[in-house]
């Protein structure tokens, strides 16, 4: 706990262009829980680098990003909004927890699998250790919650483990923590694949809305959008990309998904795509704007970078200190 608040943790890559699903599904449920926690908000920039990057579309990348979760409503003087990578103790945790982490439990991890075939060229050490490191993120701050998806359960799984595991051999260390249970946001799919999640890195640029887009894009991905050939305008599993915008056009306007049914019953598909594209047209607006403002102000966007940088360091070298004297390393000379 830090004054008198449990700690949440959470982060997002510095890779690829943020979705209306990151921020329906995650980034504006964040804006709400600094009352509730100390949150630690992290541009997760290290773990962007098991794929090659671009270095300055990264760094270009990570700045915006950050930028975004401000523009976004998230407080920098509540949240500690920073780099991933100008916290050290972030890496130099990763290597101590790596020494407490089973190959057989790496190999279990799904995501691994899945990255290794996808870039089948580079194969890294990082890549195959990324869990460790995302669990060094979570443990550094001595979380009590991380908001996770149904993908990244088993990371938090593992974190669980390695900290229960370290804590039995040297005392109570770590805490351990839990699946943050609160207000879930809405799960966007593909505009046109409905089976998956929308996503940053997705191959057709229509079944993404990005953050950035403008009303013309938003409107014409919307109106592309995949639906069915039945006449029934229903919110059920059988129909995927109606239920898809359905859950959209709620996430943006605030009603329930049996509001919008007996709102749009009767009227065409045709009808409904133009007011899912207005709702996010209208939803986005005001984040751009923002975003556009914030991106002007160079000092300003400097200054957070440089004091959330401090408080990084400030909190993890307490739990980093600790570690590093259970293990057995020499007493800094101060």
């Amino acid at each position: 706990m830090l004054d008198g608040k449990k700690v949440l943790f959470s982060g997002m890559q510095a890779t690829g262009n943020l979705t209306l699903g990151n921020y329906l599904g995650a980034l504006k449920n964040w804006v709400t829980l600094s009352d509730e926690y100390e949150c630690f908000y992290s541009v997760v920039d290290m773990h962007s680098i098991t794929i090659r990057q671009d270095p300055a579309e990264l760094r270009r990348r990570a700045r915006n990003l950050l930028t975004l979760y401000i523009a976004a409503g998230l407080d920098p003087e509540k949240n500690c909004i920073y780099y991933q990578s100008h916290a050290s103790g972030h890496a130099e945790l990763a290597w101590i927890l790596n020494c407490f982490t089973y190959m057989g439990e790496l190999n279990r991890m799904t995501q691994f699998k899945d990255k290794a075939a996808k870039h089948a060229d580079n194969i890294n050490a990082g890549l195959f250790t990324y869990p460790v490191l995302m669990a060094a993120d979570i443990l550094l701050y001595q979380a009590d919650v991380v908001p996770v998806g149904i993908d990244q359960m088993q990371h938090l799984e593992l974190t669980r483990n390695i900290a229960e595991r370290f804590n039995n051999i040297y005392g109570d260390v770590f805490t351990i923590p839990e699946v943050y249970l609160g207000k879930v946001g809405a799960k966007i799919m593909s505009l046109q694949d409905p089976s998956k999640k929308m996503s940053k890195s997705d191959e057709n640029p229509n079944g993404s809305i990005y953050l950035m887009d403008d009303p013309d894009t938003i409107m014409r991905k919307c109106k592309r959008a995949v639906t069915d050939s039945e006449a029934n305008f229903c919110y059920r599993d059988e129909q995927p990309g109606l239920k898809n915008l359905i859950d959209i056009y709620s996430a943006c306007t605030g009603k329930t998904p049996d509001d919008t049914v007996k709102e749009f019953q009767g009227r065409g598909y045709g009808e409904f795509k133009v007011a899912v594209g207005e709702a996010v047209v209208s939803v986005l607006r005001p984040l751009q704007e923002e975003y556009a403002r914030l991106s002007k102000d160079k000092a300003y966007i400097d200054s957070i970078i440089k004091a959330n940088a401090e408080k990084a360091n400030y909190v993890s070298s307490k739990t980093l200190r600790k570690v590093q004297r259970k293990v057995g390393f020499p007493d800094r000379i101060r």
